[in-house]
């Protein structure tokens, strides 16, 4: 993890310019983020795009300016046999023009013809915006009239970010220029031979799996309109057996919601390249304007998704970096505290009733929610998943005008003190629906007369279209202002496949992604304090595009601790844990059948978005009393949450799970500690504690809501515990233990029996 600096420190950004030891001229950029510990170095050889010299703790100061000049004779591969004049050195945008051989990463075509580019840099210019370093390179291909700049910067906590604009430079006179694909990449060094990527499925979504960087290429893509459940939220190369804790790693993730890909390729003639970029159909993108018609600007440029990069001594560290960059992004996140949130999907399904989810509100208060949001089946003629989606007005057969309406119940509400939220699925349509049925040219197809496949009796709503857009945007918007919503679910429950748009008679993922973004922005500049969940059937829409809106993310659909573990722990690889919703849901889970205790399914939800996704009303008051407790002691503890560096730690045992979240200062932090099965060693063995101060005493102890799991006390709690002796420290008054301590032999868990997890705490004395 990061230990930045407590002395600000003004970024660094300086340019240098020399000769190679062939005579060719070289310009240097280097930009450094001191408190951050990052340093990023650019080589600008003769006209030619930058390269990547340098990515990694800052350089010394003392000579640097000669090093980043030596960097271009030091790096620079020497001509082989059987190849070309020059060998594979790739830029950020690597062409075969620069002898790059691997899958092409720039892909233009007029007339239906590819372009084979070469681009000549015409300017560099370096700025400082705000306290943000960035580096604008400007280069062409003038005989085939494609522009292109390519913008960097280098945030305050460390995260480099790169993306390029390609420009059409001959006008309406020539062929419009098609682009195909645009695909940024990070030069990584020869040392980064490990890549770590994630899988997964509905229900399941992210979970780990790791393989070599051998020559040739590894691409995981989205072609479904997001990046759907199997997404690796990033790409990770580093040396090999690097972890969370420990070892030298690169990361890079695509910040766009439509259709992408992320990749990873060596060639036998250079070292590997990690980057990615936006996906795109045939004549999904086309440029036809002149690059120098201000008026013609939008149909003249694209401009591609910013590819972020991170680097860390381990993943703790190359998360961190995300997570202060969304941190910046939502200052409300730290300001308000995360309020607790009671959702009505597992507890009520579609069955809408006043006095039900009056009861439900009740119960909300009673255990100390905040938040109180009504899901899926509240309008049209939406009693269940086959029909009304689209139809976003309030139904009546349910929410009948009077003292039981849908304003009523929002209102009583409000009035118990508890937020409104409602769900709404905007971007879907039933068949089945009056918008269907009237507006059938509104529904994205491959021809007038075939819809794609379904999926949950749904099709995709074409956004692109002005109407169907103004339709959803001020269906919403009034709905938000006649209900006092202060809490939007927005789901998104279908592949987007096949996505042709009726209007435009072109493919529209693209355009799509954006006309969500702009209602979204739309949204909130109406309703200021207004917050949006990115839900797509739980985690498949999870990206820094829809993030820079979304004040929270819906993680996956399967609540049951067991599956979330890994789920919420390689979430928070991107997103901090304050936007990641977590909920309290019932046993046996709804989604897999497995029953656990319910102190397992509290702990598992401690460190995120704190919510509840259960029928309070069918349990007994024992169980209501202990999920009070639980609430009470999260909300002690959320407002350092939404600032903490969260931590997990490398543990030899499969069978088990440390994660933490660590004050910013180091002077206290809060672990999980969790058995998922049982483990080789009995009992298991003693774990690490990542983050904290090394030359500094901590006290241990329990979270008071932990404390009574051994079950010496709670006869109740004896099937969480195997019963064994009692563990020395597990007591009101802990043990002591230096940080140097802790991060090394660590310190014994109570032996729990699996599927269950536990609280302690490390406050420094």
């Amino acid at each position: 993890m990061p230990k930045f600096s407590p002395i600000p420190a003004e970024p660094i950004i300086e340019n240098g310019e020399g000769s190679a030891a062939d005579g060719t001229p070289i310009r240097t950029v280097y930009m450094e983020q001191e408190n951050a510990h990052v340093a990023f170095a650019l080589t600008i050889p003769d006209d030619d795009l930058p390269r990547i010299t340098h990515w990694g703790r800052p350089l010394p100061e003392s000579g640097r300016d000669a090093a980043l000049l030596h960097a271009y004779d030091a790096l620079k591969p020497q001509r082989v046999s059987g190849a070309l004049n020059e060998t594979a050195w790739p830029s950020v945008l690597p062409t075969q023009a620069e002898s790059w051989i691997g899958e092409p990463r720039f892909v233009v075509r007029r007339g239906g013809v590819e372009l084979f580019c070469r681009f000549a840099v015409t300017d560099v210019a370096t700025s400082v915006r705000g306290d943000v370093p960035t580096v604008t390179v400007t280069a062409e291909d003038a005989e085939q009239g494609v522009g292109v700049v390519w913008t960097a910067e280098l945030e305050q906590g460390g995260l480099i970010r790169q993306r390029v604009t390609v420009r059409n430079l001959f006008g309406t006179d020539a062929e419009p220029l098609e682009i195909g694909k645009v695909e940024l990449g990070f030069a990584l060094p020869a040392s980064a031979t490990e890549i770590l990527t994630t899988t997964g499925h509905h229900l399941r979504e992210r979970a780990p799996q790791r393989q070599p960087l051998t020559i040739g290429r590894f691409e995981k893509s989205s072609w479904v309109g997001r990046p759907d459940f199997d997404a690796s939220l990033l790409l990770t190369a580093g040396v090999p057996g690097f972890g969370f804790e420990h070892g030298e790693a690169y990361a890079v993730h695509v910040g766009w919601s439509g259709n992408s890909c992320l990749s990873a390729e060596r060639l036998p003639y250079t070292t590997g390249v990690i980057g990615g970029g936006e996906l795109l159909f045939g004549g999904e993108v086309t440029l036809s304007g002149d690059a120098g018609d201000a008026d013609a600007a939008d149909a003249a440029e694209y401009t591609t998704p910013w590819v972020y990069g991170s680097f860390g001594d381990g993943l703790n560290e190359i998360a961190a970096r995300f997570h202060d960059h969304l941190r910046r992004l939502h200052p409300n996140l730290s300001a308000k505290p995360r309020p607790v949130i009671l959702n009505t999907w597992e507890a009520v399904y579609f069955n809408h009733d006043f006095d039900t989810l009056k009861a439900l509100a009740d119960k909300a208060v009673e255990v100390g929610a905040e938040r109180f949001v009504v899901d899926d089946g509240w309008f049209g003629s939406r009693r269940d998943d086959t029909s009304g989606l689209g139809d976003w007005q309030i139904a009546q057969e349910v929410w009948p005008d009077g003292p039981k309406s849908l304003k009523a119940l929002a209102d009583y509400v409000h009035g118990i003190g508890l937020e409104f939220g409602l769900w709404f699925e905007p971007e879907m349509v039933n068949p089945d629906s009056n918008v269907a049925r009237e507006h059938p040219d509104w529904i994205l197809s491959p021809t007038a007369d075939r819809l794609p496949m379904q999926g949950r009796h749904q099709q995709v709503l074409d956004l692109t279209n002005p109407d169907a857009a103004a339709y959803i945007f001020d269906c919403i918007d009034t709905l938000v202002g006649k209900l006092g919503i202060d809490y939007i679910k927005w789901d998104h429950n279908k592949l987007v496949t096949e996505a042709g748009s009726r209007r435009s008679g072109c493919p529209a993922v693209h355009e799509q992604t954006g006309a969500v973004y702009d209602i979204w922005r739309r949204l909130k500049e109406n309703h200021p304090g207004l917050e949006i969940e990115s839900c797509s059937s739980g985690g498949g829409r999870v990206d820094l595009g829809i993030l820079e809106y979304a004040d929270r993310i819906w993680a996956s659909d399967c609540v049951d601790p067991v599956e979330r573990a890994d789920i919420q722990r390689y979430t928070s690889l991107l997103v901090p844990p304050e936007m990641i919703g977590e909920h309290v849901g019932d046993s046996p889970a709804h989604s897999t059948r497995r029953a656990t205790s319910q102190e397992m399914r509290m702990a598992m939800a401690f460190f995120g978005h704190l919510g509840v996704e259960w029928n309070l009303l069918r349990q007994p008051q024992e169980n209501l009393d202990l999920l009070a407790g639980w609430i009470a002691e999260f909300k002690k503890h959320r407002e350092w949450f939404a600032i903490d560096t969260m931590v997990h730690t490398d543990s030899p045992d499969p069978a088990v799970r440390v994660d933490g979240v660590v004050k910013p200062d180091r002077s206290a932090a809060i672990y999980r500690f969790t058995q998922l099965t049982t483990s080789a060693t009995y009992p298991a063995a003693p774990v690490r504690l990542p983050g904290l101060k090394p030359d500094a005493n901590y006290l241990i102890q329990p979270v008071p809501v932990s404390l009574d799991v051994t079950g010496a006390t709670s006869p109740a709690r004896e099937t969480i515990t195997n019963s064994q002796s009692t563990l020395g420290w597990w007591t009101a008054d802990g043990t002591v233990m230096s940080g140097a301590q802790l991060q090394s032999y660590g310190l014994r868990m109570p032996s729990l029996h699996p599927a269950n997890a536990i609280l302690f705490w490390a406050i420094e004395i």
